[in-house]
């Protein structure tokens, strides 16, 4: 089946994936996570695109982002794992790629689910067993969404600062959100659009985006097509 053409409309957040090789680790010790967050932080800013939540695992890697121009997403992530895997191959002496194809994105409607993204994001470490709290992980956007610390690399979005506008009943509103896992039905939502290049957002959004940008946001219909009667 042929893929679906990238759309990155500016302004229109997106949940991006990025994966190593066949699952292989592309994160092998701290200093290549901190690299990979130095560079995201670069090519982010020389591409105009705001970081709103990220999570690097060991293979593979969660960004919830808007870009301010036309295909920003596309030229952040091509420079950043040209400039990684240039990095990777010669700190570990190997050749090859590293990243497992293009990477994948979906288009995220602000109302509603771009705070059900950041928590998704945030919370991949504990589905994974590695932590039991958010907090605990080192390499996501938690600590600077859920406690206020300062980050280069972080962008609040409008629907997050909306939470609150003092600070600390805004950080207190976001922490809340966490009380409770994503639920497993929404869950298979953002894993879908994602892995297949759609859309996350109601039928409304969806409508819109197709109507505007002439490109399918939402599942193929299943089937052969309908013999005219004519």
């Amino acid at each position: 089946m042929a893929r679906l053409p990238r759309l990155c409309p500016p302004g229109i957040p997106q949940h991006v994936i990025q994966r190593g090789n066949n699952r292989s680790i592309c994160f092998a010790d701290v200093q290549d996570f901190s690299a990979y967050a130095n560079w995201l932080k670069e090519y982010s800013q020389k591409y105009h695109v705001a970081v709103h939540a990220w999570v690097f695992m060991t293979n593979h890697v969660h960004l919830l982002v808007t870009p301010s121009t036309r295909d920003g997403v596309s030229a952040m992530m091509q420079a950043l794992g040209r400039r990684y895997v240039q990095y990777f191959n010669f700190q570990y002496r190997r050749s090859g790629t590293l990243w497992e194809g293009r990477f994948k994105s979906s288009l995220v409607q602000s109302e509603n689910y771009l705070l059900q993204c950041y928590r998704y994001i945030e919370l991949n470490p504990v589905r994974a067993a590695m932590v039991g709290e958010p907090s605990d992980y080192a390499w996501s956007s938690y600590q600077c969404n859920a406690h206020g610390v300062e980050s280069e690399l972080c962008t609040p979005h409008e629907e997050y600062l909306k939470l609150a506008t003092d600070k600390e009943k805004r950080l207190s509103s976001y922490r809340a959100l966490f009380k409770a896992h994503v639920e497993v039905e929404l869950l298979e939502q953002i894993r879908s659009s994602v892995n297949k290049g759609l859309s996350l957002g109601s039928d409304c959004f969806k409508d819109e985006v197709e109507m505007l940008y002439g490109r399918r946001v939402r599942p193929a219909k299943m089937g052969r097509p309908k013999k005219s009667c004519i």
